[in-house]
This record gives C-alpha cells, sequence and structure tokens, in this order.
C-alpha cells in the first residue's frame, strides 16, 4: 500500500480533503467514489505529512537502534528464502513513524522496478553512500544477505565506540556544569554582598580583591551582554568553520596540536582500513571504494591527501606504495597493507590494521578520560581558591589593623 492525498466534493458541493492507503491511484478513486465523493485531484503523500504540522516539527529522526534492527530483521528474512519485496512488506509494518513511511516508499520504488539501492539512496539521512553502495554490491553479487550481517556489524562497531565516548565523558561534563555553578553562584552571590562591607568601610582592597570584584561586577550588570557576544561568538565560529576556509585552517590546527594530531591520525586509518575492507569484501571495485572511503574521513586535509593517493592507486592499482607517500600510515600498517595486496587478501588485512588501531585508539581514550576527572577537579579547586583568597585577603587585612590599634 501507498499513501495518497485526495481532493473531492461532495454531493452536496462541499470540498474536502485527505489521505487515504491504496495500491494505487484508482484504487484511491474507487474508494472515493463509493463513500460517495468525486475526486478532482489525487497525488502519492508521504505518512509523515498526513500529521499535524506541530507533530512533523517534533518527530523524531530515524535512530541508529532501528536502522540496525531493520537490518538485522531484514537479514533474517531473506536468510528464510523470503522474496524481497514481501520481506519489505512485512518489516514495513514492525516500524512507526519516519522509518515505517521511508520502508513503504522503498517497497513501492522496488515494486516499480528500481533496484533497491536506488530506493534507499533517496534518503541519505537515513541510508549513506556506504550503506547504499554496499546493498549494491549485494544486489550485483547476489550476496545481499551477507553484506546486510556485515553492515550489521559495521553499525554496532560505530554506535559502541559513540556509546563508550559518551559514557565516559559524562562524569566529566558534569563536573564542569557544576564547578561553572559554582564560580557563577559565589561571583553573582556571595561577592557582591562582600564588597559591599568592603566598600562600607572604605578600606584600600588588595589587588587581588579588585580584580575578583570588577570580575563580579561584570557578571552582575552585564550578562546579558556577556551572553549576547557569547551566541554571535559561537554562532560566527560555527559558520567560520562551515566555510572551506575556516575549515581547513580548524583541520589543519588538529593535525599539529600533539594529542589531537594524533587522535585525528589514527581515527582517518581506522575510518580509511575499516571502510575500504569492508568495501572490498562486500565487492565493491577498488576505483568505486576508494572515492566513497575518501569522503568518509572528516579532516579536509586528509581528505586531499587521500584523494591524491586514490588517483595514483586507480592509475598504478599499487594501494601500499602510495599510502605510504601520504606519511598518513605508521610503516607497521603499510607492511601489512602491503603483504595483504601480495596475498590477495587485502579486505582481511584492511580489516585487521583497522581493528589493530581502534583498540590502541579506546585505550589511549580510557586513560585520558580517566584522567580528565582529577584534571577538572584541580581546575575547580583553583578557581575557588582564587576565589577564596581574594575575600579573605581583606579581612586578614582588617583583622591586622584592629590588632595594631588595640596595642
Amino acid at each position: 500500500m501507498a499513501f495518497y492525498s485526495y481532493q473531492a466534493f461532495s454531493k452536496e458541493g462541499k470540498r474536502v480533503s485527505g489521505y487515504l492507503d491504496a495500491p494505487s491511484a484508482e484504487g484511491v478513486k474507487e474508494q472515493l467514489v463509493r463513500q460517495g465523493l468525486f475526486p478532482i485531484k489525487i497525488a502519492p503523500a508521504q505518512e509523515e505529512s498526513r500529521k499535524p504540522w506541530w507533530k512533523r516539527l517534533f518527530a523524531g529522526s530515524v535512530s541508529v537502534k532501528d536502522k540496525i534492527l531493520f537490518t538485522r530483521q531484514f537479514s533474517v528474512l531473506l536468510r528464510s528464502g523470503v522474496p524481497l519485496l514481501q520481506a519489505l512488506e512485512l518489516l514495513s509494518d514492525q516500524f512507526e513513524g519516519p522509518l515505517q513511511s521511508i520502508l513503504i516508499a522503498v517497497k513501492d520504488e522496488v515494486k516499480g522496478g528500481s533496484s533497491l539501492a536506488d530506493a534507499l539512496a533517496k534518503y541519505p539521512k537515513v541510508f549513506d553512500t556506504i550503506y547504499v553502495q554496499l546493498v549494491r554490491a549485494g544486489e550485483a553479487s547476489g550476496k545481499l544477505e551477507m553484506i546486510l550481517e556485515r553492515l550489521i556489524s559495521y553499525m554496532e562497531r560505530r554506535e559502541e565506540i559513540q556509546k563508550k565516548v559518551k559514557n565516559a565523558l559524562r562524569y566529566p561534563i558534569i563536573q564542569a556544569v557544576v564547578a561553572f555553578l559554582v564560580v557563577i553562584g559565589l561571583m553573582v552571590g556571595i561577592v557582591p554582598a562582600i564588597s559591599g562591607v568592603f566598600t562600607a568601610q572604605k578600606m584600600k582592597l588588595p589587588t587581588i580583591t579588585t580584580l575578583l570584584i570588577g570580575i563580579s561586577n561584570t557578571f552582575v550588570h552585564y550578562w546579558l551582554y556577556m551572553i549576547v557576544v557569547i551566541v554571535l561568538v559561537v554562532i560566527g565560529f560555527r559558520y567560520w568553520k562551515s566555510t572551506p576556509y575556516g575549515g581547513k585552517i580548524i583541520d589543519r590546527l588538529k593535525l599539529r596540536l600533539p594529542l589531537v594530531g594524533y587522535f585525528t591520525r589514527t581515527s582517518a586509518i581506522v575510518q580509511f582500513c575499516y571502510t575500504l575492507g569492508i568495501l572490498l569484501e562486500g565487492g565493491v571495485n577498488l576505483a568505486q571504494a576508494l572515492d566513497i572511503v575518501c569522503n568518509v574521513v572528516d579532516n579536509r586535509i586528509l581528505v586531499d591527501v587521500l584523494n591524491q593517493a586514490r588517483d595514483k592507486i586507480i592509475k598504478q592499482g599499487k594501494i601500499a606504495q602510495y599510502l605510504k607517500q601520504t606519511n598518513l600510515f605508521p610503516p607497521i600498517a603499510i607492511y601489512m597493507i602491503n603483504t595483504g595486496e601480495q596475498s590477495g587478501q587485502l579486505d582481511k588485512m584492511l580489516l585487521t590494521v583497522a581493528q589493530n588501531y581502534e583498540e590502541d585508539l579506546g585505550e589511549i581514550a580510557d586513560t585520558l578520560t580517566e584522567s580528565l576527572g582529577p584534571i577538572l577537579l584541580m581546575v575547580m579547586a583553583l578557581v575557588v581558591g582564587f576565589i577564596i583568597l581574594a575575600i579573605m585577603a581583606p579581612i586578614f587585612k582588617m583583622m591586622q589593623s584592629a590588632q595594631a590599634m588595640i596595642k
């Protein structure tokens, strides 16, 4: 079934509109006639368009979890001998929301003669280039079930890494937010009250206290301007970063910073090797696989380097030799890729390289995230210590003056 919007006239001459499920536009027309309506316009419509505008505004996107679940069930149905169209029909009834609409539209496209890959390619926000190209390779080779299994593994690995990073950063982020709120509370609530006492005493304040009161007054009297400036700076930076010029500067800076540079390069190696390995294993030819892989890496400088290597590899067919010239891949990675190339097992060796460097990256990331909590606590202690010292300095001075007067 597909969704159709319609406009029609009732027997009383009243104009009505709505949505119907039907195999075709003729089916919609027959249903309307049976209802005593005279159709004047019938057009295909997505399920989401039937919802009120406020529901469409807050409608969620297709989650990775739903996409993995769809791919797994799709693979199981195909392995069980269920025909492609019937499998899509069954799966469209298992999901709700945007994914259901997409599956119904995909099923209609395939029913109309389109390939599954071409139908999925119309929804790039849900099914990315790697997903579509692997499905295309699976259709061409007759190994779609195997390709879907590999896609499940690929998506689960990415989801696991992202979840691991989020979980590792959750506690440090909470610490940072609490520290920020504590500092704001001291600056807005405590410091102004104490500074009023100092002002009433008309005493000369230490430099550190004067600096603290100045910062506090800025927070109290100019907080709205500060928020506006911060918002404008963030928007301006995001816009500048999205431009080719600004993006390249940021990506070049990422490569030059000691620790960030290591993570950027190693992540690029993992992305490149794993994606190329899975594409080659799925039957995608080397030239097409390299085109896809070079668009997966998220650093513009490295993309330019890999694009240059890609052109040479496609012409000469020697992948290890030209990857070495990029100065991106460590010698051990080049050796393993060359071994795979010589033995005819390039796809397996690329996946091995990706797994090895992914494990190294995970170990270092774990170490850093474990160290991040204590570092944030030290920063918070320094900031709060500065505030306390700035408050206590004039108090000690007042106490010394009082003692001198008593003597």
